[in-house]
This record gives C-alpha cells, structure tokens and sequence, in this order.
C-alpha cells in the first residue's frame, strides 16, 4: 500500500502519534519507515524495543508530529498562512502577549479572538467529520476516490479521481502494466496525474538516485524521460538538490 493510502486511511489516533501497527511492525505515517518487532534497535548508544524507536524515529526525522502536518499544503489543512503561523506559536507555548508581540497585530485580546476562532473552527471540523461518517452508511451512489498523495503542491480538480478513472487510465497509457513502457504521455492533467503516480512505483523510497540513474530509469518507460523527470518533480512526486545530481521520492 502506498504511504499515502497509510496515511489517508489512518484513524485520528494513529494520526496524533504518526504511524500505524501492522501484525509484525510499526509503519510511519510520515514517510512509511518500517520498523520490524521483535528487534532491538541502537540509538546514541542507547538499545530500544522497536515501538519506543518509532517514537524516537518521528523526533529525529520529523521533529514532530505537528510540525509535519501543519507543513503539509494549505489544500489539505484548511488553514491560512495566518492561522498556520499562530499556531505554529501556540504550540510553542507561547503566551496571547508573547504571540501579538511576535506577529505585531492588535493586542493581547486580539490573539484571544483568533484562539476562539481556531476552536471554532476544531468544533465545525468534529462536526463535519461525524456528518461524513454517518453518510458513507447511507450513500451507496458515492464512487471512491483516490486520496491525493500528501506531498501535492497544489490540490485541485486535478486530484478528483475515482478508482474507475484511475484504472482506465492506466490501462489506456500504460497497457503493459508498470514494467511496460509508457504509450504516450497523456494531454490531460487529470490522466498525467495518475500516469505519474503510477510510475513513481518503480523508484524504491529512502534511495537517492544520481541524474544519470533517474535518466536511465524514466528512459525504460518514455523517450520524453526528461518532460516526465519535470513533471514529477512539479507535481510533488520527487524532489532533488538545486544542482539536479541527485533525486529521490518525496514522503
């Protein structure tokens, strides 16, 4: 399964501590770490049972939970860059005095108004998740859709994609399956979109790939190797260093 179906797919507690347990590891939910049970493992000199490792893993990967998920784009928070930035100080325990002199906005009692705002807006959200819950037992006409993998710069329409449109798609491009090679490069975004998710299988997660290595592997699925290199990076799918030598998945 994809760490972003992990992560989609995860339920609130499991998205507060960042991974999930399977019958015989432990799964990050921020970059799809595996940590096995049953093994010990060293840290600065100090052993650990795999589930404290986890917990470890997240506080020197990803510093935390929070920030990993306030860093995810606006689409998927549904927080302003305003919001984002008091909230980045109010978990820093920062008091309403300390906040409105770091951000220079209106008083003390100002900051107090957006703290309301915020836990308003925490009730708007509990209440529309147990409205979606309580519609899936009735809405038997909802097709399913393909969450969008959590590193997407900019969610859109592009991101609407069903699992009928996603198979149909695949089938159309890619006929002979991932090891085949690319029929054309799809004129749709919707259809690149998925075309390139689908791709993004054959790179292996925590390897970092040279230009050449990256050329050599698109060039097994495309001539266009270097339109679908750009596109995967514009689409949130790689990343790479600012000189382009080296690549790898983005988590």
């Amino acid at each position: 399964m994809d760490i972003s179906d992990y992560f989609w797919n995860a339920s609130l507690e499991e998205l507060k501590r960042g991974y999930i347990q399977e019958s015989d590891s432990y799964i990050c939910l921020l970059c799809g770490e595996n940590i096995e049970k049953g093994i010990i493992y060293p840290h600065e000199g100090i052993l650990y049972e795999a589930k404290r490792y986890m917990r470890i893993h997240i506080e020197s990967t990803h510093q935390s939970v929070f920030k990993y998920l306030i860093g995810l784009d606006k689409k998927l928070t549904g927080l302003t860059d305003h919001q984002n930035h008091l909230l980045h100080l109010f978990y820093q325990g920062k008091s309403d005095k300390e906040v409105q002199g770091e951000m220079g906005i209106g008083s003390a009692s100002t900051i107090r108004h957006h703290r309301f705002a915020l836990k308003e807006k925490e009730r708007q959200a509990k209440t529309f998740l147990a409205i979606m819950e309580l519609l899936k037992e009735k809405d038997q006409c909802a097709p399913a859709f393909i969450p969008p993998h959590k590193t997407a710069k900019m969610v859109d329409d592009r991101y609407a994609v069903t699992e009928k449109e996603q198979q149909e798609t695949i089938k159309k491009f890619l006929p002979e399956g991932l090891s085949g090679r690319l029929k054309k490069f799809p004129p749709k975004e919707k259809q690149r979109l998925i075309v390139l998710r689908e791709i993004t299988k054959r790179f292996e997660s925590n390897v970092i790939y040279t230009e050449k290595e990256m050329n050599q592997l698109l060039n097994e699925i495309s001539d266009d190797y270097v339109i679908i290199r750009r596109y995967l990076i514009e689409y949130g799918f790689l990343d790479r260093k600012s000189d382009g030598s080296q690549y790898w998945l983005k988590k």
